[in-house]
């Protein structure tokens, strides 16, 4: 739903597998054998994957000041199975965590959270506080105050309601 662009380094996949299911129509691309291929899933992981990204998505409402959508196990708990290691690089002595298993999205979702961590841009990522949308979008505003993913769609349907509740 976002004209944004993509979320810095490992975040855009964070972002791109949360905006993996449209809330406001129910479609949802891991529903397809290209949506999961996008990811290296397979139909058998596709459950944990769905598990995953909800519990990506009450993370992201979480940073903009949002409650939680719907219960979900804890994001700490899913990464806490992810393994990571740490790699440092030969020529210049550059140092990173790596997932331990790259073919796992959990683990390459694992990694993109360590990275963004380590840059400052974790609490960036959010979701949209429009409660049938919760697009994921990465918040470039100075302050970091972002409210949703589209300022022109779900922005604007916000503060016609506010309008409309006035009069």
């Amino acid at each position: 739903m976002s004209e944004r662009s993509p979320a810095p380094g490992g975040l855009a996949l964070v972002e791109s597998l949360v905006n993996t299911v449209d809330l406001e129509s129910g479609a949802d691309s891991l529903d397809t054998a290209e949506g999961r291929a996008r990811f290296g899933i397979t139909e058998g992981e596709l459950a944990q994957a769905r598990e995953l990204r909800e519990s990506l998505r009450v993370t992201l409402l979480a940073h903009a000041g949002h409650p939680p959508h719907r219960a979900v196990t804890p994001l700490g708990e899913l990464l806490a199975a992810a393994p990571l290691f740490l790699t440092v690089a030969a020529v210049d002595g550059s140092a990173a965590l790596a997932p331990a298993d790259a073919r796992t999205l959990l683990s390459r979702v694992a990694a993109a959270v360590a990275e963004s961590l380590v840059a400052g841009t974790w609490i960036r990522l959010k979701a949209c506080e429009a409660v049938d949308c919760h697009w994921a979008y990465y918040d470039r505003s100075p302050a970091g105050r972002g409210r949703w993913c589209s300022m022109q769609v779900c922005g604007a349907r916000a503060k016609m309601r506010r309008y409309r509740a006035k009069g």
